[in-house]
C-alpha cells in the first residue's frame, strides 16, 4: 500500500470516528461538517480506485 492510500484510509477512519462522536454529542452542525468531509474523502478514494471497507467489516 502506498503512502497516498494509507493516508487517505487513515483520514477516512478518523473522520468516521469524529462523525460518530459528533452524532453521540448531538452537535448537528459538527455532524454536517464531518459528513461532508467523509463524503469528500470517499469520493477522492473512488476517483483513485481506493477500496474503502465499511465500518465494522
Amino acid at each position: 500500500m502506498d503512502a497516498f492510500t494509507a493516508g487517505l484510509l487513515q483520514r477516512i477512519r478518523a473522520t468516521e470516528s469524529d462523525l460518530t462522536r459528533a452524532r453521540e454529542s448531538g452537535d448537528e452542525f459538527l455532524v454536517d461538517v464531518e459528513q461532508a468531509e467523509l463524503d469528500d474523502l470517499r469520493r477522492l478514494a473512488a476517483e483513485h480506485g481506493v477500496e474503502v471497507t465499511p465500518v465494522g467489516s
